[in-house]
Parts: C-alpha cells; structure tokens; sequence
C-alpha cells in the first residue's frame, strides 16, 4: 500500500550521533524518506513540541534515513535532545529535487545545509570532476568533510574547508572562495544550501558568470504544502515552488538574500 505523504508517519530513532558540540545526526528506519531526491525535505514533529521542516541525511544502510539538526530555537533543541528508542513523527517527502548537470561541478554547504549536498554526492556521476566547499565558523563546527570524501573516492574531487575564525581550512567566509573559483573555472553546474546570505553571494557569482546553479531556500514553515503561507519569497512559496530554485528565478526575486518573514509573518532584514 503506497503512503500517503500528508499523513505523519512514527519513526522510532535507532543511533545519534553527534557531528559537533552542537549538531547531531538521528537515524531511523524508513524506505520512503531513505530514497528521496536530492533536495527534497520533511516535516518532522517532535512530540509536545512543534514541527519543522528537515533535508533528509543519507545512510549508509538500505532502508534507513536521518535527520541532521543544530540545536537553535525550540524545535530544533528539542529534535537534538530526542534519544536512541524515542520516537518522532514524520511525513513528506515535499518539494522539488536538484536538476544534476554532468561534468565540473561545485557544491556549496553552510551548516546543517550540507545535509542536502551530501544526497546530491550520491547521484553524481563516475566522471564528472567535483567541488565541495564547506563553510563553517570554527574548527569544532566542521562536519562532513570525511563523508564527502568517501562518497566522491572513484572522482576527481577537492574538498575545501572554509573558517570564519582561520582555525581549520581556509580563513574566512566560503564564498570568497566561491567567487575566486567560479572566476578561474567553467563550471558545469553549481549548487547550494545553507546561511541565505551565503546562498545570494554564491548564486550571484554564478549567474553573473553565466553558469547554472540552484539554491535550497530554507524558510519558516507550517505546513509544508502551501497553506500557511509562511514560507513565502517574494511571490513564491518555498515549500511548493521550491525548495529548489535556479539562478535565473532567483536574480528576479526581490526577497531572496534581503529579507525573510518571522514567526508572524513579518518581514524583517537579515
């Protein structure tokens, strides 16, 4: 019987593993989430707390799935603290998926927004020459870049770890570096995920280059499915529109990289 991706699935979380002091990944066992597309997210509901919207992490187990979480608002602090044998509601997969280019490609994270440039790892092909660019402020906030090493062993490939603070990698915010690369390099496709801010400097460098890229808008949202309305960017909604948008759309969108909407709905600037 095929599932309904509106109705909330219990999920029970297998392992927890902590990435830093302040980021953990929960396991558990679920074939739907474990095979979505790059790009497409969940809503997570943790018991007597709230919902919120997740990139789904990979596993290295068939069958299995994760969610990858910095412990921030309430929500968020309450999906960290959940424990091996506790359970969290699940339902989705939502949202529209990367359009993978074949060739040079450069990938951009920030945060928990690697979590979606990890699945996109897995799809890409043999032979095309990859870039991954990990943004992060210090040394103990760097997670990931083993995996993406593994996952990119049979390519050509270069991680790079960028430090706001210089204590590990390359000093200072990764998009400078996405800018010295994208100047030097004909890339094929570049994708991203993570801070927006970071997101509108990669996009433009791109773009004004000429070169593909998308981006994972992350949003405040309710529902997920185009109600609440509180997602919305500019005359877009994140969660159905998006979360995937392309450089073209997103040179027109007045609100990306400016501003964002609070809890209530309000506008504010970042």
């Amino acid at each position: 019987m095929q599932r309904n991706s509106n109705h909330t699935t219990i999920v029970t979380i297998e392992k927890v593993v902590d990435e830093t002091p302040t980021v953990r990944t929960l396991y558990f066992s679920d074939d739907v989430m474990s095979n979505v597309l790059p790009g497409q997210f969940a809503m997570v509901w943790i018991p007597g707390i709230n919902e919120l919207p997740m990139s789904v992490m990979i596993s290295n187990e068939s069958g299995k799935a994760a969610f990858t979480v910095r412990k921030h608002g309430l929500a968020s602090t309450g999906l960290f603290n959940i424990k091996t044998g506790e359970k969290i509601g699940v339902r989705g997969p939502y949202g529209n998926a990367f359009d993978i280019k074949q060739g040079k490609l450069l990938l951009v994270g920030g945060g928990t927004g690697l979590v979606p440039m990890m699945r996109l790892l897995t799809h890409v092909k043999p032979t095309d020459d990859v870039t991954v660019l990990i943004g992060a402020k210090s040394k103990d906030e760097v997670f990931f870049e083993n995996l993406a090493n593994e996952l990119l062993k049979n390519n050509s490939h270069n991680v790079i770890v960028c430090t706001d603070d210089g204590s590990y990698g390359e000093k200072g915010f990764v998009t400078d570096v996405v800018e010295k690369l994208v100047a030097e390099s004909n890339f094929d496709g570049v994708y991203t995920c993570g801070p927006e801010k970071m997101m509108y400097k990669t996009v433009q460098s791109a773009h004004s280059r000429g070169i593909f890229v998308q981006a994972s808008l992350e949003r405040m949202m309710k529902c997920g499915v185009g109600i609440c309305g509180s997602c919305c960017v500019g005359e877009d909604l994140a969660c159905k529109d998006g979360t995937i948008f392309d450089g073209n759309h997103l040179s027109q969108n007045k609100e990306f990289g400016y501003t964002h909407r609070n809890k209530a709905g309000i506008l504010e600037d970042y």
